[in-house]
């Protein structure tokens, strides 16, 4: 099950159109997740020096390693929650780190594109509640003095 990487102009392209897909639909959502490789791409791997005052000696590791960022559509299953969905979309890149600036400034173009969509949300059922139990109390309160 391996796949190849996007490049990272292929990754935004594809992650816009996912982005767009899902805004007209009215509904559903797109899942993005980064993490840090943590194995060396090059040729020769080096292993971080131990530290003896550092407990996390290992996170600190002799050069900047690449991110790895993947988005999908959320949609794993089939309507009838059985079966796995052959049409979820997968999408990853590997971002290296000197690209890393360039690449988040355009990553936050395209999530605050997505954010246009999203609907605020209704309090008003809340508020409504909140002002009746603030009556009922202010009510009852001089009825016990």
């Amino acid at each position: 099950m391996s796949r190849e990487h996007l490049s990272n102009e292929d990754f935004f392209s594809q992650l816009a159109a996912l982005v767009e897909k899902t805004q007209k639909k009215g509904h559903g959502s797109v899942h993005l997740t980064q993490k840090r490789m943590t194995f060396d791409t090059s040729s020769a791997p080096q292993k971080p020096v131990k530290v003896a005052d550092d407990p996390l000696w290992d996170l600190h590791p002799p050069h900047p390693l690449p991110l790895i960022v993947r988005a999908t559509d959320g949609e794993s299953t089939k309507a009838d929650m059985k079966t796995k969905n052959p049409d979820k979309v997968k999408l990853s890149t590997v971002v290296q780190p000197e690209e890393m600036a360039a690449f988040f400034a355009r990553y936050a173009e395209v999530c605050r594109a997505g954010m246009q969509s999203l609907k605020k949300r209704d309090r008003s059922k809340r508020k409504k509640e909140k002002s009746k139990k603030k009556k009922k109390g202010a009510v009852a309160a001089p009825a016990a003095a």
